[in-house]
């Protein structure tokens, strides 16, 4: 099963709290990636693997708003 039909088959209330965990460790990988971009000996590769990280649960979270947001016509 792809996360595309995964998403379709939960319920708004699961999204909802999917939607928050996500976008906490969301915040959480932004805080540990500023972490170790401000020592002076940086771990480059775990930066990149870090940042990927952070760029699939934006991914996800933008999914889960896309189907809990409704489809407004103008």
């Amino acid at each position: 099963m792809n996360a595309q039909s995964d998403i379709a088959m939960k319920t708004d209330e699961v999204l909802r709290v999917e939607l928050e965990v996500f976008r906490s460790e969301h915040r959480d990988l932004d805080s540990a990636i500023a972490a170790l971009a401000e020592k002076a000996v940086s771990d480059q590769l775990t930066i990149r693997r870090l940042k990927k990280q952070k760029l699939a649960l934006k991914d996800r979270i933008a999914r889960i708003e896309d189907r809990l947001t409704p489809d407004i016509i103008a």
